[in-house]
């Protein structure tokens, strides 16, 4: 062992090359001579070791630093990982599979269905409306078969998209940059141009050949010109049903019901049209004829509209019946253009014979007078002091005309149209029974003609009237009746007696043609025939020499009429100074009564008694309907009714 400088020993392994207890000391390694082996080639100098950070690692036993030792590492087995690779593998696949089976196969058709769901729409197939004529077949409303035009965005050729656009704009009167824009409205494959298109001006159009441009087969409502029934009949809406009038009341019957298609969807949501089958075919509405002739309406709408103009009148309607209720005609005066409804003012398409309530005036006598003839209180030759005015409570009743107290008989009181002398028949009949009689007749209720905004009038009970009410409902003041209704109270006088509901609608047409006809209105007798017969004969001298509607004569028939001129309430003030409603009511032949001629006149100026405004139109009305309906003159002359009493 050498010896250090200090004179210790050296031992190259250091403190911690003891010897362990109980083991062979090591051998000692002999030292170099530090100058080297001459015989042998120098070893090179390690580099120097890089510092480390914080102290060197220390073995155990407190000895020096020990180089840090690496962990060997264990490779896996790699059959194992890919056999267990493998069965997941395999069940993923076996999960796809079975999900696969179960789409295509299993629930196969389900999948199917519930796809074509998503891609395929049920939508309305439009139907034909069922028309409206008169009682000959002559059309009134009538739907005609159009074109929806539309163009597929997506199928127009880039070549032809300028003339696409100057076509569609020229020919069907478009808006030139709306049509561009729904040409350019790609994705889309739907576009509708223009709906309601003439059939002819569509097939000039597919005849150009332009790429991307279709139509659908859709129907439009037609009303031809100057039938004087447009408040009657009323109209469509674009959807094609009823808004007003009968189209809207019978829209059931006359819409039909549509057909079902199947139309897909695109994926911007737009329908492609006839992509789908069709699932239902159309059901055509039925045509509904009514009672009306043609002929008669027309006539009336154009005489009533005369006479109102040249009175300067604010409205009016004129009713043309037959004795069991049947409408020949109801016009009515304003009126207005049914293809161009949108252009008219609500009060213009009003109509008037059923929604316009007015107090009857001297129309409403012949009610009086008739329950007092079937009560036996009364004859038509019984005779009655008339004074020109009588005071009841607080209130004089007066006659239109200043006249000296006059015996009159109730044929006289009814010609002449006495207010006092029907006040005296008024009371003799008292105001229970009077109620009765107006009820039976029909005031105060419906007139069964159900047509839209129907205005019942107004008629209280006797245990609301006051002092003065029996005396003024007498002839016809404090309540109030529609033209209809005024108008089948005299077809029930010239019916014997028998009130029948007004009506308008004969029936339906079926598939083969034939008239399914409406039921019959049950009668209900009011007045007995006795009764109607003198009430005949009492109105007919109404048109007579001594009678206040002389104008009403018509040559070579007899005519039984009434007058009628009635004041018009001011809404604003409730007072009588709102005007005259004038009118006439009569029915002809008076021997054998064929027709009822209601017209009524609201507010005509300078002339408004009922004799002078409207008996005129009476005339021209029933003369026509006479003629048009082929009834035969009369073969009799006229009674010889007496009026006046006393020597």
């Amino acid at each position: 062992m050498s010896s250090s400088r200090d004179g210790r020993s050296r031992d190259p392994r250091g403190a911690s090359a003891a010897p362990r207890s109980g083991g062979p000391a090591p051998r000692a390694r002999p030292s170099r001579p530090r100058g080297g082996d001459p015989g042998r080639r120098p070893r090179a100098a390690a580099p120097p070791r890089a510092p480390r950070s914080g102290p060197p690692p220390r073995r155990p036993g407190g000895g020096g630093p020990r180089p840090p030792q690496r962990r060997p590492f264990k490779r896996g087995n790699p059959r194992r990982r890919l056999h267990i690779a493998g069965i997941l593998m395999t069940v993923v696949l076996m999960v796809f599979a079975g999900r696969l089976i179960q789409i295509q196969a299993i629930d196969a058709s389900q999948y199917a269905a519930a796809a074509e769901d998503m891609r395929l729409t049920t939508i309305d197939i439009p139907t034909t409306r069922g028309d409206i004529t008169d009682s000959s077949g002559n059309p009134l409303a009538i739907s005609v078969e159009a074109r929806t035009v539309f163009v597929d965005p997506v199928a127009v050729r880039d070549a032809e998209r300028g003339k696409v656009i100057d076509e569609l704009t020229e020919r069907l009167g478009l808006d030139r940059a709306e049509v561009a824009e729904k040409v350019d409205a790609e994705p889309s494959r739907y576009q509708v141009v223009a709906e309601k298109v003439a059939p002819a001006k569509w097939d000039d159009i597919e005849a150009l050949g332009l790429s991307g441009i279709g139509a659908l087969t859709d129907y439009k409502r037609v009303y031809p010109d100057e039938t004087g029934a447009a408040d009657l009949v009323g109209f469509t809406g674009a959807d094609g049903h009823g808004l007003e009038g009968l189209e809207a009341v019978m829209d059931d019957t006359l819409a039909g019901k549509p057909g079902k298609q199947q139309v897909e969807t695109g994926a911007s949501g737009v329908q492609i049209p006839m992509a789908g089958g069709l699932s239902q075919e159309p059901e055509p509405g039925k045509d509904v004829r009514l009672t009306l002739d043609r002929d008669i309406q027309w006539h009336a709408g154009q005489a009533l509209a005369e006479r109102a103009e040249e009175l300067d009148a604010e409205g009016g309607s004129a009713i043309v019946m037959r004795p069991n209720g049947e409408v020949l005609a109801m016009a009515d005066y304003p009126t207005y253009d049914q293809s161009e409804y949108a252009d008219s003012e609500p009060g213009d398409r009003l109509n008037g014979a059923v929604a316009e309530a007015f107090e009857p005036g001297s129309t409403n006598k012949v009610i009086t007078l008739a329950g007092a003839l079937e009560e036996g209180l009364t004859t038509p030759e019984s005779v009655y002091t008339v004074p020109y005015s009588v005071q009841i409570h607080d209130r004089t009743f007066s006659d239109d005309h200043f006249h000296k107290t006059q015996q009159l008989t109730l044929n006289g009181i009814l010609a002449q149209s006495s207010n006092v002398g029907t006040i005296k028949v008024g009371q003799q009949l008292g105001a229970q029974r009077l109620y009765d009689y107006l009820r039976d007749f029909g005031f105060g209720s419906p007139t069964g003609l159900d047509l839209p905004g129907e205005n019942a009038g107004i008629l209280a009970h006797p245990d609301d009237w006051w002092g003065t009410q029996l005396p003024s409902i007498s002839f016809g003041q404090g309540l109030s009746v529609n033209a209809a209704q005024m108008a089948s109270v005299y077809a029930t006088i010239a019916n014997d007696g028998v009130r029948v509901e007004p009506t308008l609608v004969a029936g339906t047409v079926g598939e083969d043609g034939g008239l399914n006809a409406a039921e019959d209105a049950p009668g209900k007798r009011v007045i007995s025939k006795d009764t109607a017969h003198e009430l005949s004969r009492m109105l007919e001298a109404v048109t007579g020499e001594h009678g206040t509607a002389e104008s009403a004569q018509i040559p070579n028939y007899r005519v039984a009429g009434k007058t009628g001129t009635a004041n018009r309430v001011d809404p604003e003030t409730g007072t009588y100074n709102g005007g005259h409603t004038a009118m006439f009511v009569g029915f002809a032949p008076a021997d054998d009564p064929e027709l009822v001629v209601q017209v009524v006149l609201h507010n005509p100026k300078n002339q408004y008694y009922g004799g002078e405004a409207a008996a005129p139109v009476f005339t021209d009305i029933m003369s026509f309907a006479l003629k048009s309906e082929k009834i035969p003159p009369t073969g009799t002359e006229p009674p010889n009714i007496r009026l006046f009493g006393g020597g």
